[in-house]
């Protein structure tokens, strides 16, 4: 990676952290000057619009997601599992470190057509690849005709991840999760199969927060 690069994903990693807890995308390039520590000028050659800096946020969620999900395609070997807790672990992340949910402004035509083409190039591709590794897992636990379930567990994901984080629901609560997987598998058109139980989330739970204490060390 490139001295340019590391800059580059810094000022993104302050920007995700100056927008912990806001629940509108209110972060301007100028605003990353004191919380960076890097000149205006040198900012401004990275993110020429507020666009790019949006956009770049936005590719970052989604690289994350990516790797997340490569994670949790090695962790688990049961399809409805993986995709499960991949997206319990996404909105346990949303609630627990107070993550901006980038679905409140991602994606947006207009924004696309003001970034750059490199950006909107890249996010393009990352968005691309995370709904094809969703289809490719939803399809993995079974395809059901009659709906095209990824349009519906999508936008059921965009939904949810937005209002949970409105109401300042309690992450720690396994019922909540409980839920949201019940949702999803009935979207997925498989009401039929047996989610995790309560149980099995409370302890995902315990492991997340054992994962986040260590890390923490």
């Amino acid at each position: 990676m490139s001295s340019w690069e590391q800059r580059e994903a810094y000022l993104v990693e302050v920007a995700l952290r100056c927008l912990r807890g806001h629940k509108t995308f209110d972060l301007c390039r100028s605003h990353l000057v004191p919380a960076s520590q890097i000149s205006k000028g040198t900012i401004y050659n990275h993110f020429g619009s507020e666009a790019d800096l949006i956009v770049a946020v936005a590719c970052s969620e989604y690289r994350q997601r990516l790797q997340q999900a490569q994670r949790d395609s090695e962790a688990y070997s049961d399809p409805l599992a993986l995709f499960l807790f991949h997206h319990c672990n996404r909105l346990y992340e949303v609630l627990s470190q107070q993550r901006f949910v980038i679905e409140r402004v991602m994606p947006n035509q207009e924004i696309l057509e003001q970034a750059s083409e490199d950006y909107r190039r890249q996010f393009e591709t990352l968005r691309q690849a995370y709904l094809d590794w969703n289809r490719q897992a939803i399809s993995a636990v079974g395809d059901v005709a009659g709906f095209n379930r990824l349009d519906l567990v999508v936008n059921y994901l965009r939904g949810a991840m937005i209002n949970t984080d409105d109401a300042n629901q309690n992450y720690k609560d396994p019922k909540l999760y409980y839920q949201f997987s019940y949702a999803i598998s009935h979207l997925m058109g498989h009401s039929d199969k047996r989610i995790p139980s309560k149980q099995a989330f409370a302890r995902w739970l315990e492991q997340c927060q054992h994962l986040e204490a260590n890390a923490a060390a």
